[in-house]
């Protein structure tokens, strides 16, 4: 499984070294080889694209999700992304799929969450900071949607509402 973090901001190789033509003097990573950007100025921080950002984000939220209700994943790695209610509603859920998988044995519900893929993303902004999305998640059962409310709060995207259908 392949985590997706957003890109913050770009920054150009060429203006890091002051070299425009690329030549020798520039190592894949950016820095020349004589040194780390010896006098050389930074180029300028370019914002990113806050809907790329929010569809990077609720992708990574909602695979790891479903990786929680599969019983592959610990919920506390979520505690920094979905709020306090959304949370212990996720725990719930997935503690109910273990008892219930427990007590009956059936086959077709350990299948259940396994092998989830976020198919597609939709995103759309509410007002300043708040986004609402829905995607589309196929395991190895059944296709499912899931919507999601995400808010800006101290510069950290938090999910508020998570609904997996």
């Amino acid at each position: 499984m392949i985590a997706v973090t957003p890109i913050r901001a770009k920054q150009d190789v060429t203006a890091l070294s002051g070299n425009k033509t690329g030549g020798p003097g520039i190592a894949a990573s950016g820095t020349s080889s004589a040194g780390r950007f010896r006098g050389a100025r930074p180029a300028p921080l370019r914002p990113v694209d806050e809907a790329a950002e929010v569809r990077a984000i609720t992708r990574g939220t909602i695979q790891a999700s479903m990786e929680v209700l599969a019983g592959i994943r610990p919920v506390h790695q979520l505690a920094r992304r979905l709020d306090p209610r959304c949370l212990s509603a996720l725990q719930h859920r997935a503690a109910l799929i273990r008892r219930e998988l427990t007590r009956t044995g059936n086959p077709a519900l350990a299948r259940l969450h396994r092998n989830s893929v976020v198919r597609s993303v939709r995103v759309c902004e509410v007002s300043d900071g708040i986004y609402e999305a829905s995607a589309v998640v196929v395991d190895d059962v059944r296709a499912r949607a899931v919507a999601v409310r995400i808010e800006r709060s101290k510069q950290v995207w938090r999910v508020v509402e998570l609904v997996i259908g």
